[in-house]
């Protein structure tokens, strides 16, 4: 085991949760960040399926890599992504039909994320499928976790629920509270964003612009 994870692996793996975080740092995914975190469950899914299929074009790029011509690597790419997002979004209708109809168009538009074309352009294709597995499992978590906290925030304050269980008690309500219909617009999905890489800047002196 501590072969598979040295402190090159964890470094791949770990990065991206913090320092290296897809979207605070590398400002990519945005805009699934805006579009889809309204509500915590599509969150959730929409953070599990990139981080799969993040992962899975990672390692099948890498295991082809030698083989794949310059010229039409990009193509290759593309066609990993797409069937690995068909496979997901069919899996979704199947087995999450609700979670799919409230992410919509969404999913699809996973084929168009950064972050994808950015790992395999910049790690699959010059790495072993371990490394690039934990670098497609670190990117996918590190955007994830991004969406999930973008939208605990919105749909608690936003409508009073987590996952459409009513959290905030009836007697708030009672007393004068009014849910923030702010929340739920998506110009506070980017505040929220702001927010996190403030806190993430504040703390972490590697992130902060030299003055």
């Amino acid at each position: 085991m501590s072969k598979l994870l040295t402190a090159k692996t964890k470094k791949v793996l770990m990065g991206p949760l913090d320092k290296d975080n897809p979207i605070t740092v590398q400002v990519l995914g945005i805009c699934s960040a805006l579009a889809v975190t309204a509500k915590l469950e599509p969150s959730l899914v929409m953070g599990i399926s990139v981080t799969v299929i993040i992962a899975l074009s990672n390692v099948i790029i890498s295991l082809l890599r030698n083989t794949i011509p310059n010229r039409i690597r990009i193509i290759v790419q593309l066609v990993v992504i797409a069937s690995l997002v068909t496979v997901v979004s069919e899996f979704l209708k199947a087995y999450a039909y609700d979670v799919s109809t409230q992410l919509s168009v969404y999913i699809g538009l996973i084929i168009t994320n950064c972050i994808l074309m950015g790992r395999l352009e910049a790690f699959a294709m010059s790495n072993k499928p371990w490394e690039s597995l934990l670098d497609g499992i670190g990117n996918g978590i590190g955007y994830a976790w991004i969406l999930v906290v973008v939208g605990f925030f919105r749909e608690l304050l936003g409508a009073g629920t987590l996952l459409n269980y009513q959290i905030l008690p009836k007697a708030f309500y009672e007393s004068g509270y009014v849910n923030n219909g702010l929340m739920v617009m998506p110009p506070m999905a980017l505040i929220l964003v702001a927010c996190i890489i403030w806190v993430q800047r504040a703390r972490s002196k590697e992130l902060q612009e030299d003055k």
